[in-house]
């Protein structure tokens, strides 16, 4: 088999899967009457006609960018994270603590501090699932998604409670939310509302490429993801470094909710999360789970979700149509991804192709 010729049948699978797709989202558009190019015209290509809409664009690929690394590193490890919606949410909590704790603190003390207390609340809340998958075998597929509610309830009552903002208590309101931060606690902006987090983004996309592929706990990792028994049998801990990927992917998580507060809301409210954890999971998968494809897909997810915001009022499409798309888009990933990893399949399209061109010649 040719090397022109893997290159060749990846590139049709990934051009089928992108037909197939289009093709899927289109008849659910035509199904609730909408007219589909003018829709995919809206959510795709309207937010990047102007400056403004292209910053709020970014606004929302930066937590998923964030989060995807994160979720990238625990899948290279062979573990699935789907609990990183309640790891942000306790990342949020932990950053509006040191917040709302030491106000006064300057800048360059209080916010460094607040966003390393994010990443170590995610970090706890990805732990967890990750050491019970080391020492008791418990899925991690039931357990991240457990404490996904348990996060997203305490940090309701948390609004409610501990953090109300005083004013709300006295006129009454009791909106859910925090008091507004200080300013030595924000993440300046770039233009319009796009904010610094952006940078945070691509360094972290470097550092989790250097870890995974250029160290050797990185090595470690890739290894017990890529095939458990091989790994212990070279003597490497599977269990400790399911653990770790997990305390890293929830660390991201709650980084990325540090970075939404202090670049965008500047206090905590209900709502924050926005499906970013769940979101991050497709994005990660769609960028290939490496750096190089997570950063565009990133902005892609974001363009759609920004891109949903408009569709309401443009084509009369309910904004909810881009969950849907996104359902259809990991339906096509995973089932490409299947097809790209069966060599069976492959080879037979190969032996195939050698008899077709054997006919010709």
């Amino acid at each position: 088999m040719t090397r022109g010729f893997r290159i060749a049948f990846r590139a049709a699978i990934i051009l089928i899967a992108i037909v197939a797709a289009v093709v899927f989202a289109s008849a659910i558009l035509w199904l609730i009457g909408a007219d589909a190019s003018r829709t995919f015209y809206i959510i795709c290509i309207e937010p990047l006609t102007k400056m403004l809409h292209i910053s709020e664009v970014l606004i929302r690929a930066i937590p998923l960018c964030i989060i995807a690394l994160g979720i990238s590193a625990a899948y290279r490890s062979g573990i699935i994270n789907i609990g990183a919606e309640g790891q942000m949410a306790m990342g949020l909590l932990a950053f509006t603590g040191v917040a709302l704790a030491f106000p006064d603190l300057p800048r360059p003390l209080l916010l460094p501090l607040a966003l390393i207390a994010s990443m170590i609340g995610g970090g706890i809340w990805g732990y967890i699932p990750g050491i019970l998958r080391a020492k008791l075998n418990v899925s991690e597929l039931l357990s991240t998604v457990m404490l996904n509610y348990i996060a997203a309830q305490f940090y309701s009552l948390c609004l409610r409670t501990i953090f109300l903002d005083p004013n709300e208590r006295i006129d009454g309101t009791g909106n859910p939310q925090s008091m507004r931060f200080t300013e030595n606690v924000w993440l300046d902006r770039i233009t319009g509302r796009l904010h610094y987090g952006i940078i945070i983004a691509i360094v972290l996309a470097v550092l989790i490429y250097v870890l995974l592929w250029k160290t050797t706990v990185g090595f470690r990792m890739r290894a017990s993801g890529s095939g458990a028994r091989a790994a212990r049998y070279a003597g490497i801990s599977v269990g400790f470094y399911a653990a770790l990927s997990m305390a890293i992917s929830g660390a991201f998580a709650g980084l990325a909710g540090g970075v939404e507060l202090a670049g965008v809301h500047r206090r905590a409210i209900e709502g924050i999360t926005n499906n970013y954890g769940f979101s991050g999971v497709v994005v990660a998968l769609f960028g290939g789970l490496h750096p190089a494809g997570i950063i565009p897909a990133s902005f892609f997810f974001g363009l759609m979700i920004y891109g949903a915001t408009l569709a309401p009022s443009k084509v009369g499409v309910p904004a909810n149509i881009v969950q849907v798309m996104q359902g259809i888009i990991i339906i096509v990933i995973v089932t490409a991804q299947m097809v790209l990893s069966n060599t069976y399949f492959q080879d037979r399209v190969w032996r195939r192709y050698q008899r077709i061109m054997k006919k010709e010649a």
